[in-house]
């Protein structure tokens, strides 16, 4: 048996102005509550040619997780509602994602260690607002949100309602094909993993050459994604995929742009970093 505590976790972000005033009304909302709060501060600023917002997010779930083990917490609940959840699916699909990104964020998931929970995941925000102001808690608001250069903040602004007015239940029925890819990646990732067990980690490029480029690609995602926390952009997986088709000679020199790192071959294997290149690359 073990202690059961609530304990709040801040992330600091350090991108805006605002970031000091979110630390200390967390602080003031807990002293009130009487739960206790850690803060970490990261740098989560993003690498050329990364996204701010994959970045900020690998920064966040990182503190969180090191927070956690140091705090001995073994859950985490996030406060993602049914309507950030609509606005990750409409931003999947203005990016032309695949099934990862249409099977938006799921109610549970396992990082580091970590179970992290969504517990609000099927509650509009509206319903948490009022909820929130009938308890007499204040809130703060993040001042981006009204700034239309951010995908998500017109989303939220025109689409969002638009959709309430023309189809009442559209976030019961997003959620249900959000579910539905869900459940299709998840066959893709066991058929990843086994093919995995095949190639080895990191994969062999003889190994590679002999599935299907459907199955190299969807190999490479979960390998990128469960090693590295990396997902590739389409442009950069089908050039990878080219360079191992041909991938022929000793000599085949492997070194690609992948999200923030690079893949490059070393010996008969690909491997990926985002640290200096190796001096034995392609050897």
């Amino acid at each position: 048996m073990y202690k059961r505590q609530v304990r709040a976790l801040h992330v600091h972000h350090g991108l805006q102005s605002a970031a000091d005033d979110f630390e200390r009304h967390c602080r003031a909302i807990c002293e009130r509550l009487g739960v206790p709060l850690s803060v970490r501060r990261v740098d989560a600023r993003h690498a050329a040619g990364d996204s701010p917002e994959d970045a900020a997010r690998r920064a966040r779930y990182e503190a969180l997780a090191a927070m956690a083990s140091e705090e001995g917490v073994r859950a985490i609940a996030l406060g993602h509602h049914a309507d950030d959840q609509v606005e990750t699916l409409l931003l999947a699909l203005s990016r032309g994602a695949g099934l990862p990104g249409l099977s938006a964020m799921p109610a549970h998931a396992l990082r580091g260690g970590i179970d992290f929970h969504r517990p609000l995941l099927a509650v509009p925000g509206s319903e948490i607002r009022e909820w929130v102001a009938a308890t007499g808690l204040p809130w703060i608001e993040d001042p981006t949100n009204n700034d239309a250069r951010f995908t998500r903040n017109r989303i939220r602004a025109v689409l969002l309602p638009a959709l309430a007015e023309a189809f009442p239940q559209f976030r019961g029925t997003f959620a249900r094909s959000a579910g539905h890819a869900a459940q299709a990646q998840q066959l893709l990732d066991e058929v990843a993993a086994q093919d995995l067990e095949t190639t080895g980690e990191p994969p062999r490029i003889a190994a590679l050459q002999a599935l299907s480029r459907a199955r190299q690609a969807n190999l490479l995602r979960h390998w990128l994604a469960r090693t590295h926390g990396r997902a590739p952009s389409a442009a950069q997986l089908d050039q990878l995929l080219d360079q191992v088709r041909a991938c022929t000679t000793r000599g085949h020199r492997i070194h690609l742009k992948v999200a923030d790192g690079f893949a490059e071959r070393r010996g008969d294997r690909l491997h990926w970093y985002n640290a200096p290149p190796s001096p034995a690359a392609s050897r």
